[in-house]
């Protein structure tokens, strides 16, 4: 009867932990239902409100958006970029944590399995001193009555083996919303890597870019003072004639030396741009001096420059899926701290064998378990639950102030990035109608002072004009490539998604 009601014990205890670990439960907290419409009519619309200024097509752009500048090098040294970069390896680690950490949050939801042994060897007092007094002990006893001693008696010992278990049943769903705010957060530092990307790429076309300015620059400033110098020689010549004064060639002098003065500042700012490209793509400042040193033309700007409407952009800027990311997962959070009011039940449980032998150890009759629903409620924490579920409200109120802002940031950015560019190409049509007059005068003075008809002095003003044109060309032209990247930047172009 004993065995009867044992086994039917353990039938019941089994079939509460049963039901137990099969209940579902419930999710509390509030559910996530998708980022605001922040925009509104702005976000959906055909093109962008700058854009007809431009005359730029609405069409689909490719991602890797500097290959169309043609040019070899700069796609060289992007590629290298995202292989290299240091700021995006530290990306990367950081988003390996956040997936690691998503892992373990999952692994929260399994039970807890340990094993152990033990052997223990225990040896009981010696009480043979007993002995002496055994005889008047006896004596004194009353009859039938003895002390038993323990001589004679081995070391007491005993051996177990066996699994301990715990699980945390999530009735409420605290662990739930714990893992789904831990993949919005893997989501997020995801989006991140990707906005890093897509700032290097651009950050290592602005400086090629600059670069590449600057050294077309170098060599107008030389070829100029090349020519003044040249100009110099021949005044010179007049003078030792008698045709030009003293005055002529101490104002060509001026001319010369003001061009050379340009050359100091242009040559420093070539050596940081090849430390800074050297930087960005991984390497030690002046690694790319031989490669990059010599002088070479601008990227060539591609016939047409197409960009994607509103929408599509507000869905591809890495910056904006990441608010939005982050936004779910601290409206996850509230959803676990809810959990947090209501009671926690865990199944423990310990299956073993215990023996004197460890031979014995495998014997059924050794065989021991337990198993223990234990339950759990902070009843009265005075407050401290609500005021932790307040926080993550406040939390999640914040980042839906961060996401909108962040997308009203970034319709301004492609805004005005399509402006800038849409000015600067303007002002590179009006810089080569400027350039072209500037050398058919310089060429027409030239001849009017071989012949005689005009003076030195409107020689040097025509060479001042032309070559202060060509120099603003060429600076004009980089001006409109760096506004053409801002632009590819501004509508979140540049990324690769992370293996």
């Amino acid at each position: 009867m004993h065995t009867s009601n044992s086994y039917v014990s353990r039938v019941v205890c089994f079939a509460l932990l049963a039901s137990l670990a099969a209940l579902p439960g419930c999710t509390v907290g509030p559910d996530y239902r998708g980022a605001p419409d922040v925009a509104g009519g702005a976000g959906h619309a055909n093109t962008f409100v700058r854009a007809p200024a431009t005359g730029i097509t609405v069409a689909h752009t490719p991602s890797q958006w500097w290959t169309t500048l043609g040019d070899a090098q700069l796609s060289a040294l992007i590629d290298a970029a995202l292989a290299h970069n240091q700021d995006l390896k530290a990306a990367q680690a950081r988003l390996r944590e956040s997936r690691a950490q998503l892992q373990q949050q999952r692994a929260e939801a399994l039970p807890t399995v340990s094993a152990d042994a033990d052997a223990l060897r225990a040896r009981e007092p010696d009480v043979s001193g007993l002995q002496t007094s055994q005889t008047s002990t006896n004596q004194t006893a009353p009859a039938g009555q003895s002390i038993r001693t323990s001589q004679g008696q081995g070391p007491l010992q005993l051996y177990t083996a066996g699994f301990d278990a715990s699980w945390e049943l999530d009735l409420f769903g605290g662990t739930r919303r714990a893992i789904e705010a831990a993949s919005a957060q893997a989501d997020a530092v995801d989006a991140d890597l990707a906005d890093t990307q897509v700032s290097l790429a651009a950050e290592v076309a602005q400086a090629y870019i600059g670069m590449r300015d600057q050294q077309q620059r170098l060599t107008l400033a030389n070829q100029s003072a090349e020519l003044q110098q040249q100009t110099l020689v021949l005044i010179q010549q007049r003078r030792a004639r008698g045709v030009a004064g003293d005055a002529d060639v101490e104002r060509q002098t001026t001319q010369v030396e003001n061009t050379r003065a340009t050359l100091i500042p242009l040559d420093e700012q070539i050596s940081e741009s090849l430390d800074q490209l050297a930087v960005l793509t991984g390497q030690a400042p002046g690694a790319l001096d031989r490669e990059l040193s010599a002088p070479a033309p601008l990227p060539v700007m591609p016939a047409t420059v197409p960009i994607d409407d509103p929408a599509r952009m507000l869905q591809q800027r890495p910056d904006i899926r990441a608010a939005e990311r982050r936004l779910a997962a601290s409206n996850a959070q509230i959803g676990e701290r809810t959990a947090d009011l209501f009671p926690k039940v865990t199944m423990l449980g310990f299956v073993g064998s215990n023996a004197a032998d460890p031979g014995h150890l495998t014997r059924r009759s050794s065989l021991t378990w337990l198993g223990v629903p234990y339950l759990q409620w902070n009843v009265f924490d005075f407050g401290r639950t609500r005021s932790s579920i307040r926080q993550a409200e406040a939390n999640r109120d914040e980042a839906d102030a961060r996401y909108a802002q962040t997308v009203l940031a970034a319709l301004q950015d492609a805004n005005n990035a399509l402006s800038r560019y849409g000015h600067q190409r303007e002002s590179v049509a009006r810089l080569q109608q400027i350039e072209a007059s500037a050398d058919r005068s310089a060429t027409l003075m030239r001849l009017r002072y071989d012949a005689g008809a005009s003076s030195l002095i409107d020689l040097l003003d025509t060479q001042r004009t032309q070559f202060s044109a060509q120099q603003n060309l060429v600076q004009g032209r980089a001006d409109l490539l760096k506004d053409f990247v801002s632009l590819q930047k501004s509508l979140g172009l540049g990324w690769v998604p992370a293996r």
